[in-house]
């Protein structure tokens, strides 16, 4: 690895590559210099790590990166046959040798710090060795950081516990009463993959909101302003599925004949065999499975003092993935940019927005 460089990507998921790419293309006229480290152990981001049910039919979409079309990578398979985890790895690493990216890897980031001066440089430093940069890329994304709530007699439970980020295959479920917690997509996929095995039960903060009609281009934009607005005034970002809600698949029908999408609230706590509600009301579950999302992986920055009181970052730039607080610092997969769609703008923004501020254009 290079010891100093103008700017340090940190993560090679599709944001990090996006950004990459425009920073090759927009960057070279500048000599700006940069580096991409990754702390995998392969191409694929995130994606190397999902259950091989996810295929490339059932994931939201995976969106073409920049300059280069998934199509190039993909056989003549139908996409119900191509596992998702197989597939994008394969994509991601014909893209970086296409277009030459700089990826190090595997190098894991244990800290940014600027020695408390915003104007100076940034010190990277890594599992590698310490790398100066004048400006950071951070697409570390969320996979690293799943969530799981915290309730009442959670250590007591005797069943097993696992989180999205740890699921398989339903199979390993056969003969098991699976309580499947939270209201996103990942969430129905998996209660409809586990419930055809064996017997669930599905529990929510919220009643799910389902929708018949097809997600439309404006109705992404305004999910997306909602998030992006958030962020703008420091706040931390929302989900983005409260706002589109949860689009009714043939597969997800089907799941709904059979009962699996017979929704009850959140229970108060958690039993040795199962789970109470507020009412007293009890169920014996044998397995728990939080589908209860991700949070920014922003650790490693923590010596920058992005955040604000109230836990968020406020966040500027066209696309809002400059923090306004510290213009050498671009946030890639928080708010309006964590999506496959968000992530190519956010990096083509952040890369633009970083190359005018270093070189004073």
């Amino acid at each position: 690895m290079l010891e100093s460089v103008d700017v340090v990507v940190i993560g090679a998921g599709q944001s990090g590559l996006s950004a990459g790419y425009y920073l090759r293309r927009l960057g070279a006229p500048a000599g700006i210099r940069f580096a991409i480290v990754d702390h995998a152990p392969g191409p694929g981001g995130a994606w190397q790590f999902r259950w091989p049910s996810l295929t490339l039919s059932t994931v939201n979409r995976v969106h073409d990166l920049p300059g280069m079309p998934f199509t190039d990578v993909l056989d003549a398979v139908p996409p119900e046959q191509v596992e998702a985890a197989a597939a994008v790895p394969r994509y991601y690493a014909e893209y970086e040798r296409r277009f030459a990216l700089p990826v190090h890897r595997p190098v894991h980031t244990r800290v940014v710090c600027d020695h408390g001066d915003r104007t100076g440089p940034l010190t990277v430093e890594t599992d590698g060795g310490a790398v100066t940069a004048r400006g950071i890329v951070n697409a570390t994304g969320t996979w690293e950081r799943p969530f799981v709530p915290r309730y009442p007699g959670t250590e007591t439970f005797r069943g097993r516990m696992l989180h999205t980020r740890d699921y398989r295959t339903a199979d390993e479920f056969t003969g098991s009463h699976v309580l499947v917690v939270g209201g996103g997509i990942s969430a129905v996929q998996l209660l409809d993959e586990i419930s055809r095995v064996t017997t669930t039960t599905w529990v929510t903060r919220r009643p799910p909101r389902f929708r018949d009609t097809p997600f439309t281009g404006g109705e992404g934009r305004a999910a997306v302003a909602v998030v992006e607005d958030r962020v703008r005034r420091g706040l931390p970002p929302g989900s983005v599925v409260s706002v589109t809600g949860l689009p009714l698949t043939p597969a997800l029908r089907a799941a709904r004949d059979r009962g699996a999408l017979d929704r009850l609230p959140m229970f108060s706590e958690i039993t040795p065999d199962g789970v109470r509600w507020a009412d007293g009301t009890e169920e014996k579950v044998d397995v728990i499975l939080w589908c209860t999302g991700f949070r920014s992986s922003l650790d490693h920055l923590a010596p920058l003092r992005l955040r604000g009181p109230g836990g968020g970052i406020t966040m500027t730039g066209r696309l809002a993935t400059q923090v306004a607080a510290d213009p050498r610092v671009h946030l890639l997969g928080y708010g309006p940019s964590a999506s496959t769609i968000g992530a190519n703008r956010g990096g083509r923004a952040a890369a633009r927005e970083l190359i005018a501020h270093l070189t004073g254009t």
